[in-house]
């Protein structure tokens, strides 16, 4: 399983490309593919993303699902994701769940 993520030109916002074709935030909202097709037409969407300079640095990651949730297998994802790791109060991870 795989996920499309970049980070936005405007402000390096860490972002992964939903269902709706557009860019999430959250790697929650990212859609997930299973096979060389589908991660073909992620990345065809990305690159079309890159070409319109919305984003940069491209890359399909790996995931597994975890009691449901998204989780990258790299550790570098896994800080993308939620954010640095020596300030809890900064990133994703400092957002209050709703």
């Amino acid at each position: 399983m795989k996920v499309l993520t970049a980070n936005r030109l405007t402000d390096g916002e860490a972002v992964w490309l939903s269902a709706a074709r557009v860019w999430a935030e959250t790697i929650d909202e990212a859609e997930i593919v299973n096979d060389k097709t589908a991660e073909a037409e992620l990345e065809a969407a990305g690159k079309a993303s890159y070409a319109n300079n919305e984003v940069v640095d491209l890359e399909l990651i790996e995931i597994e699902l975890v009691d449901g949730a998204i989780r990258p297998l790299r550790l570098r994802e896994r800080i993308r994701a939620a954010g640095p790791t020596n300030r809890l109060d900064l990133g994703k991870q400092a957002r209050t769940a709703a």
